[in-house]
């Protein structure tokens, strides 16, 4: 077995598992930790400005990403989107997301690295998950110009070919995206380690959402703020000498 099969057919199925797997125990077993670890109230206004533009870019690739690979290509094609059409969306919505994450992870990362109190009180997962997302983008940035050359949309059916073909357990799915440039490879190995990692890093908060606050029952109970009662007078008992003041 080459290194394509076993990076392209073997290791999809690894990190979905121990994404999958990882994220159940840990929710189970470690429940308190299933939070970000905040740090919003050391320098605040760089963290929102980079929080802002990181998750606005994150979200969008991510969308983009769910969409483009897993979307059946029949579904395009009987809704008359052109191959190329599709391939120059993904370029040019996809590059500004690249950018708008790339800037809000600069700032999350200098700010994480630079202050000695946010510095303290992060994690060595904290970090390194961080570099490997800019990491991820830089990667998906710098396949844009190979995209550029392949405007007919043929790079892309490949992709999707092998991402639905890895979801409904078709054999020999590697071959699929065997031949395409080392820079998808390379993006495409350093997406499937952040799905690999991502159970032991703050990212969990991702599948965080407090739907049950809808359905909440009973009234929270708010007290009103009492003032406490004086505390009463010592007097010393009659007959007693009063204590003097050495």
């Amino acid at each position: 077995m080459d290194f394509d099969q076993i990076a392209f057919g073997v290791y999809p199925y690894i990190a979905l598992s121990v994404l999958a797997l990882g994220s159940v125990i840990r929710f189970d077993r470690e429940p308190y930790t299933w939070r970000t670890g905040s740090s919003q109230l050391l320098r605040r206004k760089q963290l929102v400005a980079g929080s802002v533009l990181f998750h606005v870019g994150v979200l969008m690739i991510f969308a983009g990403h769910f969409v483009g690979l897993l979307t059946p290509i029949w579904l395009f094609d009987a809704l008359g989107v052109p191959h190329a059409a599709k391939q120059m969306l993904a370029i040019v919505a996809g590059g500004a997301a690249g950018l708008l994450a790339l800037a809000g992870g600069g700032l999350l990362l200098h700010r994480r690295l630079t202050d000695p109190r946010i510095r303290r009180t992060s994690s060595f997962a904290d970090i390194a998950i961080l570099v490997l997302l800019m990491a991820q983008l830089l990667l998906g940035l710098s396949t844009i110009p190979v995209s550029l050359q392949h405007r007919d949309g043929h790079e892309m059916l490949k992709f999707m070919t092998w991402a639905q073909g890895v979801f409904t357990f078709q054999p020999g799915v590697a071959n699929h995206v065997a031949d395409v440039s080392w820079v998808f490879k390379a993006h495409l190995l350093l997406g499937m380690t952040i799905l690999l990692v991502f159970p032991f890093t703050r990212l969990v908060h991702m599948l965080s959402a407090p739907v049950w606050y809808l359905n909440r029952r009973g009234w929270q109970l708010v007290r009103t703020r009492r003032t406490l009662p004086r505390r009463p007078e010592v007097r010393p008992a009659s007959g007693a000498r009063p204590l003097k003041a050495e």
